[in-house]
């Protein structure tokens, strides 16, 4: 037994589907909930406060990848795992830099659901430094708030990560492949990072001078100056 009672909720409009990830996933120890459509989802995270999200993109009332933004731009927002029909890098880099954590296009197989929901699950989960700073950057990983010069910088799940990582290796040099691994544990290519590090730019640099530095043919380091 994989879940020891863990809530998860899955969303998609596909009874068939539906019903086989209930299933499965009710087996292996979680707690299961499902929504068919958007309004139903948010409803869902808001009121149940689930461990885990698996979206899928298509459904009738609104776009998963709409659902997916809401509920990443929430405090303390669940990992979420997309499942879609679209195989496009677009469609992938979309979901990934508006807060999704990993994808899975259809069909997939029930053993890789599994295995992708441990490990997200195991990531949420994982202890970490309570408080990080670089320059006038503080990361507080308890309430998952950052700040530059005391004032609040409003992040993304998944730019929270990025910018995480980089103050964890703060003076190094990270390449993009690091990245890859690190924050998404997947390789769904270059174009995924230099999108999400340039928006976790915009916002940091809003509030100071620039401390996300490309190091060109390597890749990218955290520091003053």
């Amino acid at each position: 037994m994989y879940g020891q009672g863990q809530q998860l909720l899955v969303v998609d409009d596909e009874p068939g589907i539906t019903e086989m990830l209930a299933t499965t996933l009710g087996l292996a120890g979680y707690q299961v909930r499902t929504a068919a459509t958007g309004r139903e989802a948010l409803k869902r995270v808001a009121e149940d406060r689930p461990d885990l999200v698996i979206l899928d993109v298509m459904l009738p009332d609104m776009d998963g990848f709409e659902v997916c933004r809401r509920v990443s731009e929430q405090p303390d927002a669940p990992p979420i795992l997309l499942l879609t029909a679209r195989d496009s890098v677009l469609d992938k880099v979309t979901g990934l830099t508006i807060g999704a954590d990993d994808y899975l296009t259809k069909p997939f197989s029930i053993p890789e659901v599994l295995a992708r929901v441990r490990v997200l699950l195991r990531r949420a989960r994982r202890d970490v430094d309570p408080v990080l700073s670089v320059g006038d950057v503080v990361l507080d990983d308890g309430s998952r708030r950052v700040t530059r010069d005391g004032r609040l910088v409003e992040l993304s799940p998944t730019e929270y990560r990025l910018l995480r990582y980089l103050m964890v290796n703060a003076g190094r040099v990270v390449s993009k492949s690091q990245v890859l691994e690190h924050v998404w544990r997947h390789d769904f290519g270059d174009g995924v990072v230099e999108k999400v590090v340039s928006r976790l730019r915009q916002k940091l640099d809003a509030s100071g001078a620039p401390l996300i530095h490309t190091v060109r043919g390597f890749g990218y380091s955290m520091r003053e100056g």
